[in-house]
């Protein structure tokens, strides 16, 4: 399913954060309308947030399908996070327990987080694998970007877990859907000195 990003066809950028934001809007919806809901299934009581999840793992994978086919190509961290959006939402589904699909997004940050760990255990920048071409940088400053974001979604996972843990259902749902965003944006937005000092000029512009 992937291929190079070389050969990756441009969509228009609207649509492209449409389909990858659109599910998560879609179902912080759903939620506010269903959160006091319990449907009765089969003999079964299933919570609104149990309901939502089953609908938001069909709509995530036909988005991510979408995304292949109008570019011809998705990140690793695209199909990880779809492969856990459907195995740990399927879980919460049949077994009744939401908490599967709350820790999603810890184990996410946790296999991104180790990958870039063992790549600077081995003194290299698996980052610069993956965004070398949206990001010319020095080999150092991929290395200092890389250090910073391995640190900040080992940071990102133990939030999670305190936040579905420690608080409701409600403060999680606010905290995936609003708080992980901004919190990626301003992360990224305080690496620009990283980028200016490492940074390597277009050739058009040499």
């Amino acid at each position: 399913m992937t291929r190079d990003t070389s050969a990756a066809k441009k969509i228009n950028p609207t649509l492209k954060m449409v389909l990858e934001l659109g599910p998560v809007v879609l179902f912080f919806i759903g939620y506010i309308k269903l959160r006091e809901e319990v449907f009765l299934i089969a003999g079964q009581e299933y919570k609104g947030f149990i309901i939502i999840t089953a609908a938001f793992i069909p709509l995530m994978v036909l988005s991510t399908l979408a995304l292949w086919k109008l570019t011809g190509h998705l990140s690793k961290m695209q199909l990880a996070t779809l492969v856990l959006v459907v195995f740990m939402g399927g879980l919460s589904v049949w077994l009744n327990d939401e908490r599967f699909f709350k820790m999603k997004p810890t184990l996410i940050y946790l296999l991104f987080g180790g990958a870039l760990g063992i790549g600077l255990l081995r003194g290299q920048s698996y980052l610069k694998l993956v965004m070398e071409e949206l990001m010319p940088l020095e080999h150092e400053g991929w290395m200092i970007l890389t250090r910073r974001i391995c640190l900040f979604f080992l940071a990102l996972a133990v939030a999670n877990e305190v936040i579905w843990r420690s608080f409701s259902t409600d403060t999680w749902v606010y905290f995936k859907t609003f708080g992980l965003p901004v919190a990626m944006f301003a992360f990224f937005m305080f690496q620009g000195h990283v980028f200016q000092k490492h940074g390597i000029p277009d050739e058009d512009e040499v």
